[in-house]
């Protein structure tokens, strides 16, 4: 939509100029059965510092029938354009506002977003705001420093209950009139309407006492395991509250799990929303509910950081979303009684390699990114900001001690309480209880992009022993077409010392900890000490930075990975190995050994499923093609004699199933996903339940096995709106033209697909099998992707920019058809950054394909 950015500056001004104090929004949505739009009624009153100013307000709607500013309609042709309200001659003081307009609902996961559940044919609604969509519900000045009181009014149908940011009152007359809310940024406001089911309790500590509220569809209340979420809730509000040191600062607590949720979750204050595919229908692994776990409590921690303390602007975004994500994997691992004190493993394995690949895209950018605008903010929900910036929070606790780290926040929170705040606030709480000076590290740090490799540099004499052991830092070459230069930083890491017991396991035996800055830094290291068999740096992963293992250590790892005692440094070295994979270093066959040869001895679930991911990856983009099939046959027939292998009715057989589902190819093995379907055959132990019939159903579709009229009758086993995902995607996946015609029809020439349909069907189209049947649609997708860009609205364009990207079409014609397309078509900055990422992956693949071909020659 032309008109809808909104530039730093801007804010800026306005947020000099105006003091907004209170909202009171009306709003009528009895018709929402029926969809279409609502009539909105915004009032509010806001401080201007100068009499005569002019400003503007914020709204997209179809239709504005009114606005009164200080008493005085103003004329709405004159007044309103794109997704602005021109508010002029404003008095010095107090003025009033008062819009009324018709609002619609939508089906992109932005604004408040209205599902049918085809279960019972009921409509359900919720909001999401972040970054600027309040103003597709109400009139409001859409950015986070301006925050204000918010005194909803709502009209909802009967039997229907409406959940806000303040606690529910009793409705009259279908009319639920919620109390103000405290001093709150726009975009963290919420309301979640329709017959949603509910579970209630309460945190009660030391005479405190929180409502806590759970609510889902009722076609998900029988897999509601609201005993578990509840558990995890009330452990986040024990530990929080102890290192925050700050009360719980809101009327209530309410977690709603809601139907085509964008994102993971959402951190509005007091009224959480959730993807409700957490809810889980089928057996799923410990590691799905150790990442929904961290969900909770990240949204949790929210509540302090982000809502009470807000950010002033977007480009403290990364320090909003670093520090939920660090608390919760914190809270994960030291909590009394946590279920996954090894979260620290799981964050090495996914949130850091997810912030090492983002790093390394040309679109890489500092941690306090340069937010120009609102189409800066909306692309850079990343790994950076998500994953590197809580990786070097990990290093600045290090650094400068848990302890002080949480004096200091304890500190910040009580100054700035409903405030807004910059990163200089926090650091400056932190230097007081640390003693530390932050400004050099903050700028190594976070005003920096890139990433540093860490190398040992070990001499031995003729006897084995240590003679010198020092760590090499490097800084590469920032990819083509990103901003800055490289950077050595200071790093606090540890290094772990492993040797192999008399059980063949590899033990830790010493542990250094030492601050690594500059190219060399000297390890105090015994002299003539017997070199350890390993010797990892960065060990327990404290610091942010590419590890590489010198000869022997590399020697040892290859034979033993699987035996290392601990989760974590398995994962450390997992995590290495799959880089030099990414980076050529190591070829893709020379990978798919060394996880076969240590996989089978991996307790850490959600390591196994990442590496089930990583290898699948490896074989299909980075693999030499002419040895690929015969790479991709190997990983088939060994994740069916794992899954025959496994413990019946474990989490290990139930990943190893999965991974057997998305890789058969030849005839015995698509027979016996067929007969595992249709229960001719079983494996002791699997239940063959509805979300593993539908990954079965979606390979056999994939391979031709099954076409529309037999995925119709699975979609009738399942007429849920998961099971409508599902059939869409194996319609999609189906390796027809006709398939792949009409899929393609419906998501970039139409735009009446649901998000989630959208993103089932590209999910499907997207087929690693099916690369020759795909590749007429890279023309196509570059004749069509800017258009989509500036038709839709953010998530639905992003959804199609960057998934049907030709990113299976590895080739230097790929590159080509991008840079021409890059020059030509002027795109966005957001587009571009987007297409830019996307053709990096394929720039890597062609790399990693180059280093698999030279290792067989």
């Amino acid at each position: 939509m032309p008109g809808t950015n909104l530039t730093r500056e801007e804010a800026q001004e306005r947020a000099r100029l105006l003091t907004v104090d209170a909202y009171e929004i009306d709003l009528d949505l009895s018709g929402a059965q029926d969809g279409g739009t609502y009539r909105s009624v915004t009032t509010v009153r806001f401080d201007s510092a100068e009499a005569g100013a002019e400003t503007f307000i914020d709204l997209i709607a179809p239709a504005v029938h009114e606005v009164e500013l200080n008493g005085k309609a103003l004329d709405v042709a004159a007044v309103f354009r794109d997704s602005r309200i021109a508010l002029p001659h404003l008095v010095a003081g107090s003025n009033e506002l008062k819009v009324v307009a018709d609002c619609s609902y939508t089906n992109t996961g932005e604004g408040l977003h209205r599902f049918v559940d085809p279960v019972d044919q009921q409509a359900y609604l919720y909001t999401q705001f972040e970054v600027p969509d309040a103003r597709r519900v109400f009139a409001s000045f859409e950015q986070p420093d301006l925050k204000a009181t918010f005194r909803f009014t709502v009209k909802a149908p009967s039997g229907w209950t409406v959940i806000s940011n303040s606690p529910t009152p009793e409705p009259s007359d279908d009319v639920w009139s919620f109390e103000p809310t405290p001093r709150i940024s726009t975009y963290i406001t919420a309301l979640i309407v329709g017959p949603y089911h509910s579970v209630h309790s309460s945190y009660e500590k030391d005479g405190q006492s929180v409502p806590l509220g759970i609510y889902c569809r009722p076609s998900l209340a029988e897999y509601l395991d609201a005993d578990a979420i509840f558990d995890v809730t009330r452990q986040g509000f024990d530990w929080f509250q102890e290192k925050f040191d700050y009360a719980y600062p809101f009327a209530k607590y309410d977690q709603l799990f809601v139907p085509e949720f964008n994102a993971g979750a959402m951190e509005n204050a007091g009224a959480v929303t959730i993807r409700d595919q957490y809810v889980f229908r089928s057996k799923v692994t410990d590691a799905a509910y150790e990442t929904r776990a961290e969900t909770i409590l990240h949204e949790l921690a929210h509540m302090w950081f982000g809502d009470l303390v807000t950010m002033q602007w977007w480009n403290d975004l990364w320090l909003n979303e670093s520090f939920a994500t660090y608390t919760s994997i914190a809270c994960l691992a030291y909590a009394d009684g946590s279920r996954w004190p090894h979260s620290w493993t799981t964050f090495a394995n996914s949130m850091k390699t997810w912030a090492y690949r983002q790093d390394q895209l040309p679109s890489t950018h500092p941690i306090m990114a340069d937010i120009r605008d609102l189409d800066d903010v909306l692309v850079n929900f990343d790994g950076i900001t998500y994953a590197k910036g809580a990786s070097v929070l990990k290093q600045l606790v290090a650094y400068v001690g848990m302890d002080e780290f949480f004096k200091g926040v304890q500190a910040y929170f009580k100054a700035h309480a409903f405030g807004n705040t910059q990163l200089s606030d926090l650091l400056g709480a932190l230097e007081e209880t640390s003693g530390r000076d932050l400004k050099t590290w903050s700028k190594a740090w976070l005003e920096t992009a890139g990433i540093n490799i860490l190398r040992p540099e070990i001499e031995t004499d003729g006897d084995g022993r240590v003679t010198s052991f020092a760590v090499l830092q490097e800084a590469p070459a920032l990819p083509a077409g990103a901003k800055g230069e490289p950077t050595l930083r200071p790093h606090r890491i540890a290094i772990g010392c492993y040797d192999l017991d008399a059980s063949g396991k590899l033990v830790r035996t010493d542990r250094i900890e030492l601050d690594v800055d500059g190219e060399r830094t000297t390890v105090p290291f015994p002299a003539g000490t017997a070199r350890p068999a390993v010797v990892l740096l960065n060990d327990d992963d404290l610091s942010y930075a590419k590890v590489r293992l010198d000869e022997e250590s590399l020697r040892v790892v290859t034979e033993h990975l699987g035996d290392f005692t601990e989760s974590l440094p398995r994962a450390l070295c997992w995590a290495s190995a799959w880089d030099m994979t990414r980076d050529g270093e190591l070829a893709t066959r020379d990978y798919l050994s060394l996880v076969l040869s240590g996989i089978g001895k991996e307790s850490d679930i959600g390591v196994v499923q990442s590496l089930h991911r990583q290898v699948k990856m490896a074989l299909e983009l980075y693999a030499a093609p002419q040895w690929r099939e015969a790479g991709l046959t190997q990983w088939t027939e060994a994740t069916l004699a794992h899954l025959r292998a496994a413990e019946p009715g474990s989490d290990h057989q139930l990943a190893w199933a999965r991974a057997f589902a998305a890789t058969a190819r030849n005839p015995h093995q698509l027979d016996l996903l067929q007969s595992l379907l249709d229960g001719t055959q079983v494996v002791e132990g699997l239940a063959v339940d509805t979300e593993l019939r539908w990954a079965f159903v979606q390979r056999l579709a994939a391979t031709g096995l099954l076409d529309d009229d037999e995925i119709a009758a699975e979609y009738e086993r399942d007429r849920t709106a998961a099971g409508e995902r599902h059939a869409a995607s194996a319609r999609a996946a189906r390796p027809s033209e006709e398939a792949k015609a009409a899929a393609w029809a419906s998501v970039v020439e139409s735009d009446k697909l649901p998000n989630s349909l959208q993103e089932a069907v590209i999910d499907g189209f997207v087929q690693t099998d099916q690369r020759e049947l795909l590749a007429p649609y890279t023309e196509k997708f570059f004749a069509s992707v800017k258009d989509v860009w500036d038709s839709r609205s953010h998530e639905m364009a992003q959804q199609i920019a960057v998934g049907l990207y030709p990113a299976l079409q590895v080739s230097q014609e790929t590159l080509d058809a991008t840079d021409a397309w890059l020059a030509a078509a002027e795109p966005s900055a957001g587009l571009r950054r987007l297409i830019s990422e996307s053709r990096s992956g394929v720039e890597r693949a062609l790399r990693a394909r180059a280093a698999d071909a030279a290792a067989t020659a």
